[in-house]
């Protein structure tokens, strides 16, 4: 089969690689198409080793046909159309992933579209609702409204009745934010998050941020009082600052996620999950509620082009390699 090796950051190639086959309680996956993550360019860029037993090929949510079952797999057939969350091995033309890590295509979605929405809906739902249990009429901030997270947890929160607020940095941005439901959309460059949430609401319940370090403090100083800050992502560094006395006069909670690294079974594992996230989110996308916000669609020979552009901000939601 042929995937995309990484020689370099800049130097993405599309090559002959070994077959990828089904173990037992796999499913190997004919890939459709593959999602793209920041977390994928940071480990072409060598930053972000894939977990222990994982691929190192680069990818980390596909959709496809399945293509072969793995011994003890139940409940799935040859030929059926699916999508998956994955510890890596996307930009394939096939991946072999566990039975609990693969959802069916959520009614109304095309299978190449489909690529784009595990990962997202995965961390979206496993940070919103089972960590900091977002409750209607609560405020949700999420930092990079218009990014691929940002897109779906706007959604996602306003269908479960909760008011969102959003960063993003420029007027079209803002704008398609809006459009999904945002109450409330701050340019991060030349407006203050915080003065604006505590002149509009008084702070939010709850943050999802992808910044870390460099928003840490500000963050805290948004919190509504019992708020609670979920750090996803450290694009702003990885050691801030953090005055206790602002955290425990709020009675506020600082949580620090990861999905990738999760094991496959288990209380907090990724198939208990997929389980929720299809169970709870598939009916929002079969309902219209809730969509998959697809920037670009790209041959994944362009794989580095697509890097460059989700670095570049380029980019409204998700952007698909197709195969």
């Amino acid at each position: 089969m042929r995937a995309i090796v990484a020689e370099s950051p800049e130097q993405l190639s599309w090559q002959d690689v070994p077959d990828a086959s089904a173990g037992p309680g796999e499913l190997l996956i004919k890939v459709t198409a593959a999602g793209v993550n920041r977390a994928d360019v940071l480990q072409a860029a060598g930053k972000y080793p894939p977990p222990p037993g994982a691929s190192d090929i680069i990818g980390m949510e596909v959709s496809g046909v399945v293509a072969e079952l793995g011994s003890g797999v139940t409940g799935w057939s040859v030929r059926q159309q699916v999508c998956a969350l994955l510890a890596g091995g996307g930009y394939a033309e096939q991946v072999a992933v566990p039975a609990g890590q693969v959802m069916p295509v959520p009614g109304g979605v095309d299978l190449v579209d489909a690529a784009g929405l595990p990962e997202v809906a995965c961390t979206v739902w496993s940070n919103l609702v089972m960590t900091a249990h977002l409750a209607e009429g609560q405020l949700l901030l999420v930092h990079g409204g218009a990014s691929g997270i940002g897109s779906h947890a706007i959604q996602v929160a306003r269908a479960l009745g909760a008011r969102v607020a959003i960063t993003a940095g420029s007027g079209e941005k803002l704008q398609f934010c809006r459009d999904l439901g945002a109450d409330i959309t701050i340019n991060y460059r030349d407006e203050d998050f915080v003065t604006r949430l505590r002149d509009a609401t008084g702070g939010a319940d709850v943050i999802l941020d992808i910044m870390g370090a460099a928003y840490l403090d500000r963050n805290v100083d948004a919190l509504a009082t019992d708020g609670q800050l979920v750090v996803i992502g450290m694009q702003g560094g990885v050691t801030g600052e953090l005055n206790l006395g602002k955290l425990l006069s709020k009675r506020a909670r600082i949580i620090g996620t990861t999905l990738r690294a999760r094991p496959v079974s288990g209380a907090n594992g990724k198939t208990a999950i997929v389980q929720a996230v299809t169970a709870s989110v598939w009916p929002m996308i079969a309902e219209g509620r809730v969509r998959p916000v697809i920037g670009a669609r790209m041959p994944i020979q362009d794989a580095g082009a697509a890097h460059r552009r989700l670095l570049a901000g380029k980019v409204i939601g998700k952007i698909l390699l197709i195969i």
